[in-house]
């Protein structure tokens, strides 16, 4: 029992930053620019390197934000693991 009280109440998810990059440029790249290497995307939505850069930005909002769909973002439908796959890789982008 101790060594339950130890151990930290709800486990921390590690996103993979990399497959993040793979389903934003499958689902986000429509409107976001999602990496240096794309050219265009919509004028009125931030781009990702803008997203990260927030001083306000958290993953963890973040993917309550995509957790629940959007009227403004079409619905993903994605699974918690990607959620935190895209977060990873968009908190990666960083300054």
């Amino acid at each position: 029992m101790a060594l339950s009280a130890a151990l930290p109440a709800s486990p921390v998810r590690a996103g993979d930053a990399a497959a993040g990059l793979e389903i934003a440029r499958t689902w986000c790249a429509a409107c976001h620019i999602v990496d240096e290497t794309q050219q265009s995307g919509s004028a009125a939505v931030p781009t990702f390197a803008e997203i990260a850069g927030r001083p306000d930005f958290d993953e963890k909002t973040l993917g309550e934000f995509l957790a629940d769909p959007h009227p403004k973002m079409p619905d993903m439908a994605l699974t918690r693991g990607e959620i935190d796959n895209l977060g990873a890789y968009i908190a990666q982008l960083a300054p």
